[in-house]
């Protein structure tokens, strides 16, 4: 279930309206918001002003075909985050995997798809999207928050994010989300780059 606050949107890319409509009947009622776009063109120009937490996107499209699009939203800051999941009737062909993750994919499935599988692959994007949204929110408090701490408050706060960093390290293991692990990783530099800043590069106490 989504977490409370705004809803995650998803972008739903694909030239063939049916299509767009059995991926809305799959994902209704998930609490997300769902966003279609018939090209890649018309993807592309979404996520010129929205954000988004996961895009479907479609391979097989005249024009700009998916691997394009995906190359496109990989290349822009604003969007080369966005985890991206392929839907292809192409099936069994390993290069045009190969192609998918080159672009930029972190999954892939062909079609027909099972529609439980559908909806547990975003279901997990969305968790992981919700806890980077809520560690970001946590960052910015903690911001506002070290303004009113004395250097001996603030070097023991340091040290407690440290010990969780680290706990969270360690409990990570090679079948751990990449995207989680990404986020560990941003975690343990932004207390490194922290600590320096506070102590000008000198070892806190």
């Amino acid at each position: 279930m989504p977490s409370e606050g705004r809803a995650a949107k998803i972008l739903m890319v694909d030239d063939r309206p049916e299509n767009l409509l059995a991926l809305e009947a799959i994902l209704h009622g998930l609490g997300h918001e769902l966003v279609k776009a018939g090209s890649g063109e018309e993807a592309l120009k979404h996520l010129l002003t929205e954000d988004f937490a996961l895009i479907l996107l479609d391979v097989q499209m005249p024009g700009m075909d998916g691997f394009e699009t995906a190359t496109h939203i990989k290349q822009r800051e604003r969007t080369r985050d966005i985890p991206i999941l392929f839907l292809t009737a192409i099936d069994g062909e390993a290069h045009q995997a190969f192609r998918g993750y080159a672009a930029g994919a972190v999954d892939y499935l062909s079609k027909p798809f099972d529609p439980w599988v559908l909806r547990a692959k975003v279901a997990v994007f969305i968790e992981l999207h919700e806890r980077r949204r809520d560690l970001a929110a946590q960052a910015q408090m903690l911001r506002e928050q070290l303004e009113h701490l004395s250097s001996g408050d603030l070097a023991s706060l340091i040290s407690r994010i440290d010990d969780a960093v680290s706990l969270a390290q360690t409990l990570a293991s090679p079948s751990t989300e990449p995207e989680l692990t990404k986020a560990i990783s941003e975690a343990a530099a932004a207390t490194a780059a922290l600590r320096a800043a506070v102590t000008g590069g000198s070892a806190l106490p």
